[in-house]
């Protein structure tokens, strides 16, 4: 699906036509629109609060953010670079993760812009009823017309602004890119004469060192108020997000992209210090300050970063005022620049994501109309635009200052996980960058940013009505839409883009649709016999029935619907041949011939589909160089990672016999052991074969250990329900894999569970299992039990 960024949506689909932007956006133009984005709320709003939170140390805490975003905009620029479509994240973990995660992440990075956007309208609002309350002589508080109080106007100015950057939107990419590099370059010197004029206020003052040093000291809140002032402003670093949103329209994406995102990060980062250190270090306390802070107390009594973090929104705007010729007037133009370019760059990136999930058809298709005369997803950015007012209007700032820093840190973090899986999902994948240290850099990504969210929510409370509360309510009520919109809508439109993406064009009867269905893939005619025995043994004993699959794969330039003319009378006759097997032993047995664009693809397609219980795949074997990335093979590695079911990967021996006497079961413990006994019984019952249960312990084991390994032999022993014999056996040796080999060659078939790995262990099965997979001249068959949600994070690491 990622490889095919022109396909249609639903509906242009029906006529066979395509829709996609036009790549005109330059690396000037997307570089702008990210720092646009970043220096925004960010800089200008959050300054005073964060620094309320963090003190002087608010400069670290800046510093160190850069770092935390550095390694997921890593992320970003490897899969912006190798995708370069709309959607940013929620394609790239559509195409890493299985179903519906992708649907989640693109619903959560759409509230994310959508809550930032707002973030920077209220913001808006407050700079621009500041400048006429200054300048009107209205003052700080005032009531007009009876009702329109200083809240009431700070709204209805959000409400507006959003209402004219969405019709910029609907105008078009080009005019918002124009716009947003004309008011980027604007803040950009208004802010650098703010820190040129606070940095010589700062050090005019004898004893300027104290207010960062002596504060009552460089941190006040400790390593805690770093964190929680590093989580309430990591928004200001999400520009990188909108950057890959333009991914569609950007010229050489796989160039620009990458080089955009670290140009904007190289901007902001000293930026954002030297605004924190200019604000605390060349503000200096006023009565008339205290007063528009509601604080109490002698102007001795309290510390610079005190007043900035009671001023909130317009601390660094009152500072500006104090230091900078004309500051007020050029600290409001500026931040007014600021929040509209950053409120623009943000309602194009919640409308792209927006379209592109409706493209994919999990959202109203509708939403993926493009204008036939302004060329923009008209529909999608109203949607958006109505989104971003109704937070605009109802929520605090610091509410939506914390839902929009946590919403992005749970996105980033999955965007991490997506190009860990990616790596190892798509290992040939072209890819322009590539991340360093994979996967150290995305892992200590994900660690950072979880780390800074209980310490966000906690400083603003999670009381009742507190702004940590109201934030995670907030957060909780748009997950729960879109559970209700997935349930409701999107899981159908899901299953009816798999058969779109991988058709089935041969049905040899339907399925009866018993509890247990067990998948059968046969791209080989040679093992099409030992797999349907094994088939129908696992068939029978869980009174279930049997779904043979084949996959006719083509071009991704190739349109499915053509791939007809691609099955042959060979892939007919091979799925005919495994049915007629089942059929013969009067087991329920149906079949069908797919055609997609990868065999991995349409078989986890097959399995999500139907919603089978398990797949078992067949596997030649050989003792072929291993790669770290590949270890069975790329087709099989897929599945056995990804689906969402039991998975049986049987290893066809050279010496093979139809044949099963003999069975040897390898016990290390666990529910992937536990599962491999249970096939060697379903296997064992009706070819009446002998069983034994075998454990490896270490020669230097104590007597202990030799106990508890006999307990565990014995045990799984006594599970067994068959008429043949049952035997048990605890072995020495230093060497696991050649001590089941050596004992196997005895056995017409070898069943061994996945062993339990590291998280970051790139081996499917386990070393031990596929090392015997790989050397057995015999039958092996390699058992892995779906564990839900365990299996889940597994495959997501």
């Amino acid at each position: 699906m990622a490889e095919n960024t022109t396909e249609a949506n639903e509906n242009a689909s029906q006529r066979d036509v395509g829709t996609e932007l036009s790549r005109d956006m330059s690396l000037w133009d997307i570089t702008f629109i990210g720092i646009g984005a970043m220096i925004g709320a960010g800089v200008f709003a959050l300054t005073g609060f964060a620094a309320g939170l963090a003190g002087p140390a608010l400069m670290l805490a800046f510093l160190l953010n850069g770092i935390v975003a550095t390694f997921t905009a890593m992320s970003y620029a490897e899969l912006g670079a190798s995708f370069p479509q709309s959607g940013g994240a929620y394609s790239w973990v559509t195409e890493a993760l299985p179903s519906p995660y992708g649907f989640y992440t693109g619903w959560a990075n759409w509230f994310a812009q959508a809550v930032a956007c707002a973030l920077y309208a209220v913001t808006f609002g407050v700079f621009l009823t500041e400048f006429i309350s200054v300048y009107t002589g209205l003052g700080h508080e005032f009531v007009l017309f009876g009702f329109l109080t200083r809240g009431l106007t700070e709204r209805l100015l959000a409400g507006l602004v959003i209402a004219l950057f969405a019709y910029i939107n609907y105008r078009g990419a080009e005019e918002t890119g124009t716009i947003g590099i004309v008011i980027t370059t604007a803040k950009i010197i208004i802010l650098g004469v703010f820190v040129i004029f606070g940095a010589l206020a700062t050090f005019k003052q004898p004893d300027w060192s104290t207010k960062f040093l002596s504060s009552p000291r460089f941190a006040p809140a400790g390593i805690g108020g770093i964190l929680a002032a590093m989580g309430f402003t990591y928004v200001a670093f999400e520009g990188y997000d909108i950057i890959v949103q333009s991914g569609e329209e950007v010229m050489d994406p796989g160039t620009n992209i990458p080089k955009a995102i670290f140009y904007s990060i190289a901007v902001v980062i000293p930026i954002y210090i030297l605004v924190a250190f200019a604000s605390i270090g060349g503000i200096h306390i006023t009565d008339t300050l205290l007063g528009f802070a509601n604080m109490s107390g002698e102007t001795g009594q309290v510390y610079t970063w005190q007043l900035l973090g009671n001023l909130g929104e317009l601390g660094i705007i009152r500072a500006a005022g104090q230091f900078v010729p004309y500051g007020l007037s050029l600290l409001l133009v500026a931040g007014l620049a600021a929040t509209m370019s950053a409120l623009n760059a943000t309602l194009y990136a919640s409308s792209r994501i927006g379209f592109a999930m409706a493209r994919d058809n999990l959202l109203p298709p509708k939403l993926s109309d493009i204008h036939e005369e302004k060329r923009s997803p008209y529909l999608s950015i109203a949607v958006s635009g109505a989104i971003i007012m109704l937070m605009a209007l109802t929520l605090p700032i610091e509410s939506v200052a914390a839902s929009s820093s946590v919403m992005f840190i749970l996105l980033f973090s999955m965007v991490n996980i997506a190009a860990i899986a990616m790596r190892r999902n798509r290992p040939n994948l072209d890819r322009p960058f590539k991340i360093p240290f994979m996967p150290w850099i995305p892992i200590l990504g994900i660690v950072f940013q979880l780390l800074l969210t209980p310490f966000l929510l906690t400083s603003l409370g999670l009381r009742p009505w507190e702004d940590g509360f109201t934030a995670l309510v907030t957060m909780a009520a748009w997950f729960a839409i879109g559970i209700a919109v997935w349930y409701a809508y999107s899981e159908e439109k899901e299953m009816e883009k798999l058969e779109q993406e991988t058709p089935t064009v041969v049905s040899h009867r339907a399925t009866e649709r018993r509890d247990y269905q067990l998948v059968v893939p046969i791209a080989n005619p040679e093992n099409a016999d030992q797999l349907m025995q094994t088939a129908i043994d696992l068939a029978r004993e869980n009174d279930g029935e049997i779904l043979v699959t084949s996959v006719v794969t083509v071009s991704p330039q190739t349109p499915l619907s053509q791939g007809r003319q691609f099955v042959t009378d060979e892939k007919e006759n091979v799925l005919s041949r495994a049915i007629q097997i089942g059929e013969d032993a009067d087991v329920p047995v149906s079949g069908t011939i797919r055609i997609g664009h990868d065999v991995a693809d349409a078989i986890l397609n097959t399995i999500d589909q139907h919603d089978s219980t398990a797949v078992l795949l067949g596997w030649q074997g050989g003792d072929q160089a291993r790669r770290r990335d590949i270890v069975l093979g790329s087709t099989v590695d897929r599945i056995a990672q990804d689906a969402q079911a039991d998975v049986l990967v049987e290893r066809i021996g050279e010496s093979a016999s139809s044949d099963i006497d003999s069975i040897l079961v390898p016990m290390a413990g666990g529910p992937h052991a536990e599962y491999a006994t249970t096939i060697a019984e379903a296997i064992a019952r009706p070819e009446n074969a002998r069983v034994e249960i075998l454990h490896i312990i270490s020669p230097d084991a104590s007597e202990s250990d030799r106990q508890e390994a006999q307990e565990l032999v014995n045990g799984a022993a006594e599970e067994f329900d068959t008429d043949g014999e049952v035997d048990t056996a605890v072995i020495e040796s230093d060497d696991v894999s050649n001590a089941i080999l050596e004992h196997s060659a005895d056995f017409d078939l070898t069943v061994i569970g996945a062993t339990r790995e590291g998280l970051l262990e790139q081996i499917v099965f386990g070393a031990v299992p596929e090392e015997i997979a790989r050397r057995s001249e015999n039958i092996v068959i390699m058992a892995k039990k779906n564990l839900g949600i365990t299996s889940l994070l597994q495959r997501w690491l």
